[in-house]
C-alpha cells in the first residue's frame, strides 16, 4: 500500500454550509441509524415499497401535538385481532383525496401503497371525499381550534401588539403557501380582514381594505412584505419567523402554544383576544373545526377494528383532556 505524502497539521474549522434550523424533536426520540439531514438528504437515501398496513390516518397535521398523544394511548388500547405492527398516519396538508386515488403515499424514495380506513380534515376536504363517493358513514367533529394569535421573535423586538401593526411597512408577514395549502391561508387571511373589519377604534387613517392590501397587495416599503412556506405551514411558519425574513405571522393559538412551548427562548405570542393562557377570540378571528371519516374498502376484519377504535376514541373523553392540554377544544 503505497503510504500518503505527511500532510500539515490542520488547525481550521470549516463553515456547515447549512441554514440554520428548528430541531424539532421526534416523536420516539433521537435514535440511530438516522438518514435524515435538513438540506440535501431528508429521506432520499432510504428506499423502499410498503403494501400490507393495518392502520392508516391520513390527516390534516395542524393538531399533530394532540394526535401522537392520543396514538400513543390508541396503541395500548388496540387488542382485537393482536397488536397493531404496521400503522402510519400522516400530519401534512391535506392529502387525503389524492392518496385515495392513487393508492399510495411516497416518503422521498419510500412509497407505501396502502390506503387510510380513515381521513380527517376541514369541512371542504370532508364534502370533497364523500363527493367523490370515498367515505361510509357521518363525518364526526372531533376538534375545534381556540382562535388565531400573532407569533413573534422572543423579546418582540419591534413591537408588534395588534393585527394592525401587520400593516407597518417594516413589518414582515409569513403565511401558509395559498396554493399548497389554501384552506389554512383562507383562514388566516379572512380572519386578519374580519379582526380589522370589526374593530371599532382602528388607528387613524387605517382601514380593514388598507391593511389588508398593505399586507397581500404590495406596499411601500422596500422589504419583502408578504412571505409563505412552501407546503406545510406548521413547521415553516416558526423557522421563517425565528430564522427566516419574517417578523411575524398570524397562526393557530395551539400551533404557537406548541412552539413556543418547544422552543421558549425564541419565540413569543402576542394574543389577539383574550390571555396567553385563555384566548378568547376578538370578533374576526376565525376558529376551525376538524372532522373525521371513515374511508369505505374491502377492510379486513384487523382494519376494520383499528379504525373503530379509532374513531371511538377520537369521540372519548380521554381525547378531549388531550386537546385541553394543547390548547383545543371538543366541538
Amino acid at each position: 500500500m503505497e503510504m500518503p505524502e505527511q500532510t500539515p497539521l490542520i488547525t481550521g474549522v470549516p463553515v456547515i454550509d447549512a441554514p440554520k434550523i428548528l430541531d424539532w424533536p421526534a416523536d420516539e426520540g433521537n435514535q440511530e441509524p438516522s438518514l435524515s439531514e435538513p438540506t440535501a438528504n431528508l429521506i432520499n437515501d432510504l428506499h423502499g415499497e410498503i403494501n400490507r398496513c393495518d392502520m392508516i390516518l391520513t390527516t390534516a397535521g395542524n393538531y399533530h401535538m394532540a394526535l401522537k398523544e392520543l396514538w400513543d394511548l390508541y396503541l395500548t388500547k388496540f387488542s382485537a385481532g393482536g397488536p397493531l405492527l404496521n400503522w402510519f398516519y400522516t400530519t401534512s396538508p391535506p392529502v387525503a383525496k389524492q392518496q385515495i386515488e392513487n393508492g399510495l403515499v411516497r416518503f422521498g424514495n419510500v412509497t407505501v401503497r396502502c390506503c387510510p380506513q380513515i381521513a380527517v380534515g376541514s369541512k371542504g376536504l370532508i364534502n370533497s371525499l364523500v363527493d367523490a363517493e370515498f367515505t361510509t358513514g357521518d363525518a364526526v367533529p372531533i376538534s375545534k381550534t381556540r382562535g388565531n394569535v400573532l407569533l413573534v421573535k422572543k423579546g418582540n423586538q419591534k413591537e408588534i401588539f395588534t393585527i394592525w401593526d401587520l400593516g407597518r411597512n417594516d413589518i414582515r408577514v409569513v403565511t401558509p403557501n395559498p396554493l399548497t395549502e389554501p384552506g389554512s391561508f383562507s383562514l388566516y387571511a379572512n380572519s386578519v380582514y374580519g379582526m380589522a373589519k370589526n374593530d371599532r377604534n382602528p388607528p387613524a387613517g387605517m382601514t380593514a381594505e388598507g391593511l389588508f392590501n398593505a399586507i397581500f397587495n404590495g406596499s411601500d416599503s422596500d422589504v419583502e412584505k408578504w412571505l409563505a412556506g412552501k407546503s406545510i405551514h406548521h413547521r415553516e411558519i416558526p423557522w421563517s419567523v425565528v430564522y427566516g425574513k419574517a417578523d411575524a405571522s398570524v397562526i393557530f393559538y395551539h400551533l404557537a402554544l406548541h412552539t413556543v412551548t418547544t422552543f421558549p427562548d425564541l419565540f413569543e405570542i402576542v394574543p389577539l383576544g383574550g390571555t396567553l393562557t385563555a384566548p378568547k377570540p376578538m370578533p374576526g378571528n376565525l376558529t376551525e373545526t376538524l372532522f373525521a371519516i371513515r374511508i369505505k374498502s374491502n377492510w379486513s376484519e384487523k382494519q376494520r377494528n383499528a379504525a373503530e377504535k379509532l374513531m371511538e376514541l377520537f369521540q372519548s373523553d380521554e381525547f378531549a383532556s388531550i386537546l385541553k392540554r394543547h390548547g383545543l377544544d371538543r366541538p
